[in-house]
């Protein structure tokens, strides 16, 4: 879900980057076209902790195991 919103935010940025273009304003564009790079790999960043397990999970798992007597 939220790598749909980083991307969604990614698209707007890139409209108003070319409509600065357009407007032959180079140094609003070049800052908005940043700020969609950035929200572009945060979508790219989302879609990767969604794939790959929680270290923090695995540790617990090894924390709870049983004490030999």
């Amino acid at each position: 879900m939220t790598e749909r919103i980083w991307i969604s935010v990614s698209g707007i940025f890139l409209v108003l980057a070319a409509g600065f273009v357009w407007r032959n304003n180079y140094s609003a564009a070049f800052v908005v076209a940043a700020l969609g790079a950035c929200a572009w790999f945060l979508s790219y960043r989302a879609q990767l902790k969604a794939k790959i397990p929680d270290d923090d999970m695995t540790d617990d798992e090894d924390d709870e195991q049983p004490d030999e007597d």
